[in-house]
């Protein structure tokens, strides 16, 4: 039974991503501008317009530009990038790696924040820390990662002079100069992230505090701390990463914003500038790499809760 969910589930991930796929492409296509037009400038002719059109391919029937594309994609072959003339992929490699070293610090900072915080706070009900989690989680929850951005560099750029308002990096940079560079960006993401993760881990592990062999275990007079350590929260353990990886999966779309207002040159702020230049074929590049990041955690996160559920892992 559980083998036959996670191939149902990898089947609708892979469903998914041929829809995604339609809609980026349909999506990218209906911006406004012409890639022609930008490349030759306002004097080109008609027919230069016309011929260089015809050269990138832009002529042809949507559908037949679209089963190309995907073929490609398929294959590994993302194109050239028709603003610059460089292989997609030269573009994209140096950003990607900018990228995965962002989501990734923010992943190794933010799980054991919030798995920490949930489970103090699950220790506690009621008591003032708990309280103050509870309270901060939900006001984090409710606001957008651009605000505590913008509210972060008018505090600690502006105002303190402590952190850079931009993470650019030349390539040069000592790790001291690094993490000074990331902090802003790294603080924004940690801060999104953590909050909805914090309250998940709390009432997970409170959830199970609930279950009949938890109470019996309270009776017999089994410390809390005990209690939660050593029971509730392996118990809780499917539905906290199931929590975390869809967490980590709407980073995807945090790190595009917040890439974009700290000038990171990560993969996101490339997208950003594919859009400004209209070119297609960077812009579906990245959107894909985002939209697939995004299936494969949601599956992951999938696969862990039916997984997690004893009655899937031993149907007899």
């Amino acid at each position: 039974m559980m083998t036959k969910m996670v191939l149902r589930r990898v089947a609708i991930g892979f469903a998914t991503l041929i829809v995604v796929s339609i809609i980026v492409f349909v999506m990218t296509s209906i911006l406004p501008g012409d890639v022609a037009q930008i490349i030759l400038g306002q004097s080109a002719t008609p027919e230069t317009l016309a011929a260089l059109r015809k050269e990138l391919g832009m002529d042809q029937p949507g559908y037949v530009r679209y089963f190309q594309w995907l073929g490609n994609m398929a294959t590994g072959d993302l194109g050239i990038s028709k603003a610059g003339g460089a292989t997609i992929e030269s573009l994209i490699s140096g950003r990607l790696g900018n990228t995965m070293v962002m989501s990734g610090l923010v992943a190794v900072i933010s799980i054991p924040i919030s798995i920490a915080l949930g489970l103090w706070a699950a220790m506690h009900p009621g008591a003032l820390l708990d309280r103050i989690v509870t309270f901060g989680t939900l006001s984090l929850i409710s606001v957008p990662e651009f605000f505590i951005a913008t509210i972060l560099v008018l505090i600690l750029a502006v105002e303190l002079h402590w952190l850079p308002s931009t993470a650019y990096l030349t390539g040069e940079e000592t790790f001291l100069e690094l993490l000074r560079a990331l902090a802003m960006p790294l603080i924004t993401l940690v801060i999104v992230v953590s909050a909805q993760m914090i309250r998940m881990t709390r009432a997970g592990i409170l959830n199970v505090m609930s279950s009949p062999y938890i109470e019996m275990a309270i009776l017999k007079g089994v410390p809390r701390r005990r209690i939660i350590l050593r029971h509730a929260f392996f118990n809780a353990i499917g539905p906290i990463v199931n929590v975390i990886a869809l967490n980590l999966a709407y980073l995807v779309s945090g790190v595009v914003v917040v890439e974009t207002i700290f000038s990171y040159p990560g993969l996101a702020k490339l997208m950003i500038d594919g859009v400004q230049t209209r070119d297609l074929p960077l812009v579906q590049a990245c959107a894909m790499i985002f939209c697939s990041t995004y299936v494969l955690l949601i599956l992951l996160a999938d696969v862990a809760s039916i997984m997690s559920n004893p009655r899937l892992r031993n149907p007899k």
